[in-house]
């Protein structure tokens, strides 16, 4: 969202008179149709954010802001990053015991491996 976004959606917010060109040329900004307005900018991106989040299969949680949605979308990256590390861990250990198995390997070192991974 940019100023001239911004000014659309002030200008939106002001009254129909102030729209439709009764009142002279340039709308008078009030603070009240300024807050509205820059409330509205703020909505319309925290919906973007959202819909970012969902499309890319994330949870918005309360998202009510745009920090909120933030604060959503941190721990989601980092639990599914934990994830994935403890599962390629996982998945590696498993893939060195076959490979000692193919290889004559024993069961104590088939064992070991599988006991490192739960310390």
């Amino acid at each position: 969202m940019n100023r001239d976004d911004i000014i659309r959606m002030a200008r939106e917010w002001l009254p129909k008179a102030y729209r439709d060109g009764d009142v002279g040329d340039e709308p008078k900004f009030t603070k009240h149709n300024m807050e509205v307005a820059f409330a509205a900018g703020a909505a319309a991106e925290r919906n973007k954010l959202a819909q970012w989040m969902i499309d890319r299969g994330y949870a918005t949680g309360h998202g009510d802001t745009t920090e909120d949605l933030l604060q959503e979308l941190e721990w989601q990256i980092a639990e599914n990053w934990t994830r994935g590390m403890v599962n390629g861990v996982q998945a590696e250990r498993e893939a060195c015991i076959d490979i000692v198995a193919r290889h004559g390997g024993s069961v104590e070192i088939e064992a070991a491996i599988r006991t490192r991974s739960q310390e």
